[in-house]
């Protein structure tokens, strides 16, 4: 009987923050490869030949040669199962249009189980990716056939219900090359920027400066109207329509060609322009109908659309909308014609995605009705050599901002501020954006709110706008971050009390103190959970609190280890002991050096700026110095230790218990003494904690005051001890 072989994806994890693998956020698995431990790549016949065919692509991958096709070079001179799934997850999650370049795999202590470990900017894409490539491996081990294109469309379709927008993903990006950190809030397109109370939210184009009446008045096309008129920003006369018969009676009072359009509707669906007969302007009327609450009727103005956005009262991107016509070849039905010369744009598609949509014909009543008015249908062949109009609106193709008039820009602005928005879309009608408006018939047809991104990120013709820049600097003041100080504490020992002494101490200096421990989860004063809150969820929760001041976050082992930090970067970062690594064994932790590897992530992550808060008094902790990008704080209880003494020879700064003080030191340079109100273990301790404190620059007569009160509050309990017994 023949064994079958398999690979068993015992554990697998998201660890989204920094992690003893990466900065960023990875999929983590416990894989048991089996049967494969002793089967290396090369003694598999044909598994190299079935993965280059199924996926060319990963001879970009350069895996630790460092050269382009480093991974296949691996492959074809034998790797182990682990690092195969490993490259391939982070391609399959490439042909799905995430990128994710990071991967390791690494065998644990047990034979045959490894920790596999890549990048993945989305969770549900790349727990299937995963799944997928253990399909693909065993399909090509066994010769079976593998259909890689249908696993590439699934996790296409996972990242267009689970991932970004990519509007959203500019203003990420936009947010990252400025250091602000994210936060994303729900499934969709909701985020924070910035932590604490320095965070603030955005909706795709829709921000917390974005206010629900301005919103409401976008939405009432006449309301609008009527706000802009008002101000004398140029907008066509028209009126609400009750039914068809009544849109015919206000086209005949407007006395020229009119639109008729949804009154609340958007992307142009149910707008239907230029319209002139009895006929057609009450076959519009359902049209527009269909797509909002109320039927407006206004004056067509002659010219091309455009679309300005604003940011913040200033114009950042303006694209104009084209015609779209095809030409008849004399053979092909219009609908076959559509297909063939406007379809096939591969600017078009229905994702998300892409700039322009697809037309489908019977699934749009605007342009069926479009092509009656020529006296065309989608199943007829026009002559050859006809150029027939398939659709007027909603086609903005052309990037225009550098020749927008100043006079365009300045009503846009008035526009989108009369309205109250932060954020618009102003829909204008022109001859010619370039000229003023008074040279010519000009008027904006619609203020919207939550505007559409994409066309000025990838317009059809012309080159992209940073828009998403546009909105982070709106949100965020020019050398901003968003930060507040994080204050990040990890060890084996002590980490719950020098979260609860630290934040203890940031509260005397008046400081609104967000702290998630052991002890529980606060706000300032006020305990808002009892549980134990060492866990990434808490530390989330300190951080999306618009109260915090200062986060002061406990991370143990455990949670580096299941979720990874909390925050992406941090100003302090502490570590107070190293020890009993046997503790984390089910996590494959056994030795000090792989404990240091999850203790380091404290210190990875402290910024330039910031500064590494570490235990003087072990030789493994004090290793993490050389790791810190920002300044290093020593504490200690043995002030002449080689290491604290050869820190403060070259003008390091420390806080060292000796003789029932804590002294602060600056090179060998004693600056203050402070009382010490505790020993043992809970006087290094206090000391770590006064030394992060004084990293974050509060001054020692306010640590004094806090101190003074914590020698108070523990005589109070000592004496109610007492009484008690």
């Amino acid at each position: 009987m023949t064994e079958t072989r398999d690979i068993k994806l015992l554990q697998v994890r998201y660890l989204d923050g920094p992690n003893i693998w990466t900065y960023r956020a990875v999929i983590e698995a416990w894989v048991d490869i089996g049967p494969f431990e002793d089967l290396p790549s090369n003694q598999l016949p044909g598994l190299y030949e079935r993965l280059t065919a199924w996926l060319p692509g990963m001879i970009e991958h350069r895996c630790g040669i460092g050269e382009r096709g480093g991974f296949l070079l691996r492959l074809r001179e034998g790797t182990w199962a682990g690092h195969i799934l490993e490259h391939l997850s982070i391609e399959l999650q490439n042909l799905a249009g995430l990128q994710a370049g990071f991967g390791k795999a690494r065998e644990t202590f047990t034979r045959g189980i490894y920790k596999v470990a890549f990048r993945a900017r989305n969770e549900q894409v790349g727990r299937r990716a995963l799944g997928a490539a253990r399909e693909l491996f065993l399909a090509a081990v066994e010769n079976r056939p593998f259909d890689v294109q249908a696993v590439v469309d699934e996790l296409r379709d996972l990242v267009d219900r689970h991932h970004f927008g990519p509007s959203t993903e500019a203003i990420i990006d936009a947010a990252a090359a400025r250091g602000i950190p994210l936060i994303r809030l729900n499934e969709g397109n909701l985020i924070q920027l910035g932590y604490g109370a320095s965070l603030r939210r955005a909706w795709t184009a829709e921000t917390d400066r974005t206010s629900a009446i301005a919103e409401g008045i976008s939405r009432d096309k006449t309301l609008t109207k009527s706000l802009l008129e008002a101000v004398g920003v140029p907008v066509p006369e028209g009126e609400i329509a009750r039914d068809p018969a009544h849109a015919w009676e206000i086209a005949q009072d407007i006395d020229g060609p009119v639109v008729v359009k949804p009154v609340d509707g958007n992307h142009a669906r149910g707008v239907t322009l230029n319209l002139t007969g009895q006929a057609e302007i009450e076959a519009a009327w359902p049209l527009a109908d269909a797509e909002g609450s109320e039927v407006l009727v206004e004056r067509y103005i002659d010219g091309d659309e455009h679309r300005l956005l604003i940011v913040g009262d200033k114009l950042v991107a303006a694209a104009r909308g084209e015609i779209v016509t095809i030409t008849a070849d004399g053979r092909s039905t219009i609908a076959e014609l559509v297909d063939a010369q406007i379809n096939s744009d591969p600017r078009r598609g229905s994702a998300e995605e892409f700039p322009l949509d697809v037309i489908l014909i019977d699934d749009n009543p605007v342009v069926r009705m479009e092509l009656q008015r020529q006296g065309f249908t989608g199943a007829l062949v026009p002559p050859a050599g006809q150029q027939v109009v398939v659709q007027r609106t909603g086609n903005m193709a052309v990037e225009v901002t550098d020749q927008v008039h100043p006079d365009f820009a300045a009503a846009a602005a008035l526009a989108a501020r009369v309205v109250g928005l932060d954020i618009a879309g102003i829909d204008l009608v022109a001859q010619d954006i370039s000229a003023p408006i008074t040279s010519q018939q000009a008027a904006i047809v619609e203020v919207n709110a939550g505007p559409g991104l994409l066309m000025h990120l990838k317009p059809a013709i012309g080159r992209p706008r940073p828009v998403g820049a546009a909105i982070v600097d709106h949100l965020f003041s020019p050398n901003t971050t968003g930060r507040i100080p994080v204050v990040g504490i990890t060890g084996s020992r002590g980490t719950e009390t020098v979260a609860a002494l630290t934040a203890h101490l940031l509260a005397t200096a008046q400081r609104t103190v967000g702290l998630a421990c052991s002890q529980g989860f606060f706000i300032g004063k006020r305990r808002v959970d009892a549980g134990n809150h060492d866990r990434w969820e808490s530390g989330r929760m300190v951080l999306m609190n618009p109260r915090t001041e200062v986060a002061v976050i406990e991370n143990g082992p455990a949670t580096i280890l299941n979720q990874g930090l909390a925050y992406d970067r941090c100003q302090i970062g502490v570590v107070t002991d190293l020890s009993e690594p046997e503790r984390w064994r089910d996590f494959y932790v056994r030795d000090e050096d792989q404990l240091f590897s999850v203790l380091r992530s404290q210190v990875d992550v402290v910024l330039p700026e910031g500064c590494g808060v570490l235990n003087a008094d072990q030789p493994e902790v004090l290793r993490m110095a050389d790791l810190c990008d920002g300044n290093v704080v020593l504490f200690g209880s043995i002030r002449r230790s080689a290491g604290m003494q050869a820190h403060l020879d070259a003008g390091g700064q420390a806080v060292c218990i000796d003789e029932g003080v804590l002294e602060v030191m600056d090179g060998n340079t004693v600056q203050d003494r402070l009382p010490l109100i505790a020993d043992g273990d809970e006087a290094r301790w206090l000391a770590a904690a006064v030394a992060a404190v004084l990293a974050l620059g509060v001054p020692t007569n306010v640590i004094l005051a806090g101190l003074e009160g914590l020698a108070l509050r523990n005589a109070e309990l000592i004496a109610a001890a007492a009484a008690a017994t």
